[in-house]
């Protein structure tokens, strides 16, 4: 498999404050390492102040790092200097949370998606009214809708224009921040049913940012667990649901809601949590984890474990777990759709 995006000890730490020993920080992401394959779906789950949404922003270019390495296409983009290229620009889109808030409510919809086919020359001037339609339809909506406004539109069809905007550019890599979080169930579906057929017809690779387990079984390939900054445990989608390891991966799917019995015996044993989330400010010594987890013992107090490789493909950071597995090809299921 082919690398497009490799993370390697990024950081990203917000001052927060200041003490006789200096500045106090907010540690956000604290030496994340991670390869994402091309046009696959890279999920990133935690609950909220884990740092998954700072890594999306810090590898758009919206925050600076504090350190590490971010190598897209073989170019490290964490380099202030490479982040003015007009290439990435193009190469790099996102699709936020709230489309409410992120398009401009006076400007028509035709305007939205005219801005960035002018700004990378996507197509020539006489053209931009067909490369229009033709965005409009990909997201399956009408072209007459080039010249609604979005407040006048409902919520999926606002992300559907989220959508319409983020591949005009014509990008290899889009962030996909919570997109259907603020949406009904049933326009989820459609919202991810869309998403994974654009993948497949654009090649594209997704950074699927979210907090909800359920839909992240649909839709990545891959899951990394967040906790306090850091991934606590990586594998394929199917081997992370099937067979979780981390007790706060375990904690995570077991508090998922069911509605039958044969869903409920899917679910891991119920791990109860002991403690609430540390601050990222004060991050416990040892394994950030152990003042919640009900199997800790003295070594995850003293000692912080390593992500150790437990399996070909699933990684985990837990001193629970050697470093062993038996060497074999490694496949990338694909997603299913609702």
């Amino acid at each position: 498999m082919t690398d497009i995006l490799q993370i390697r000890k990024l950081k990203k730490y917000f001052v927060v404050g200041k003490n006789a020993d200096g500045p106090i920080y907010l540690r956000a992401v604290d030496g994340v390492s991670v390869d994402i394959h091309e046009v696959e779906t890279f999920g990133i789950v935690g609950e909220s102040g884990s740092g998954k949404s700072t890594i999306a922003y810090t590898v758009m270019g919206m925050y600076k790092p504090t350190a590490g390495e971010m190598i897209f296409k073989g170019q490290n983009i964490a380099m202030e200097v490479s982040r003015r290229a007009h290439h990435l620009k193009k190469e790099l889109q996102i699709v936020f949370q709230d489309p409410g808030s992120s398009l401009n409510p006076l400007r028509s919809i035709r305007q939205l998606l005219e801005l960035p086919l002018r700004l990378h020359n996507v197509v020539p001037p006489n053209q931009i009214e067909e490369k229009i339609v033709e965005l409009l339809e990909k997201v399956e909506l009408p072209p007459d809708y080039m010249y609604k406004s979005t407040p006048s539109i409902g919520g999926g069809e606002k992300q559907m224009v989220a959508i319409a905007r983020a591949l005009a550019a014509g990008p290899s890599f889009i962030v996909l921040d919570e997109p259907t979080s603020a949406l009904d169930v049933s326009v989820q579906a459609k919202i991810i049913n869309k998403l994974l057929d654009l993948q497949q017809e654009l090649s594209l690779t997704y950074m699927f940012i979210t907090h909800d387990l359920s839909l992240m079984r649909n839709m990545a390939n891959r899951v990394a667990i967040m906790y306090l900054g850091r991934i606590c445990e990586l594998a394929t989608a199917k081997e992370f649901f099937e067979q979780p390891l981390h007790p706060y991966t375990r904690m995570l799917l077991s508090s998922i809601p069911t509605v039958s019995v044969e869903e409920d015996r899917m679910k891991p044993k119920k791990v109860i949590s002991i403690g609430e989330i540390p601050s990222p400010v004060n991050i416990p010594s040892g394994c950030s984890f152990h003042l919640r987890c009900p199997e800790s013992d003295s070594r995850c107090v003293k000692e912080d474990p390593e992500m150790v490789e437990v399996r070909l493909g699933h990684w985990v950071r837990c001193h629970q777990f050697p470093s062993t597995y038996s060497a074999g090809e490694q496949t990338m299921p694909r997603p299913n759709k609702f």
